[in-house]
């Protein structure tokens, strides 16, 4: 299979790594973005913006609200699929896989690093829910400032999903809508990968 220059390789996480690495000298804003779908219990897609924040050897991590619409959807389902998409590359990868929560010290060490602000949001935030205003909001940090003071410890209820993915596609821009696409794929996440060429 002619897979060279920025599809060599045989491990999907290592090219995403090295995809992303090279989209953060690129793209101007956010180059970690992801397009995170999930689906409701009656089976109604729902996608949003969100931020990965690590490629680990095996798996993709994000964090929110678990009792968000997306946290609830994604425990509901056990399975989701992102995009990253950068226009500076014409670049994309696709993911589809399981998901499981990280809700231990790795989760507690990303929460650590966020602004206080930020990790003050996360408690004060009930995402998802219908809100008055954005003053009752401003409120509601300003008690959880009072409550949880300078050094907050995570929320119970924030932390992590990490996607295990069945299948990565990577595709990149061609001459004459003639792109390239690559897509690794296994029917479980103890099976051999197989990689295949796939029409634009």
């Amino acid at each position: 299979m002619d897979r060279t220059g920025i599809f060599a390789g045989d491990d999907p996480f290592a090219i995403a790594k090295a995809w992303l690495a090279e989209a953060e000298a690129s793209e101007v804003n956010d180059a970690n973005a992801i397009a995170l779908a999930t689906v409701d219990a009656d089976g109604l897609p729902n996608v949003r913006m969100v931020l990965l924040k690590e490629i680990e050897d095996a798996a993709f991590v994000f964090y929110t609200n678990y009792a968000s619409a997306k946290g609830r959807e994604l425990e509901g389902a056990g399975k989701a699929a992102f995009v990253m998409h950068w226009k500076s590359l014409r670049r994309q990868v696709r993911v589809r896989g399981l998901i499981s929560r990280e809700e231990g010290p790795q989760a507690d060490a990303y929460y650590a690093s966020r602004g206080l602000q930020s990790r003050l949001g996360a408690w004060a935030s009930r995402q998802s829910q219908p809100l008055s205003s954005r003053g009752a909001l401003v409120a509601e940090v300003a008690k959880v400032t009072l409550t949880q003071g300078t050094n907050p410890k995570r929320p119970p209820f924030w932390g992590g999903f990490r996607l295990v993915p069945l299948e990565v596609e990577f595709w990149a821009d061609g001459a004459f809508r003639l792109h390239d696409r690559f897509k690794w794929s296994r029917q479980a996440i103890d099976k051999e990968w197989k990689t295949e060429r796939l029409n634009p």
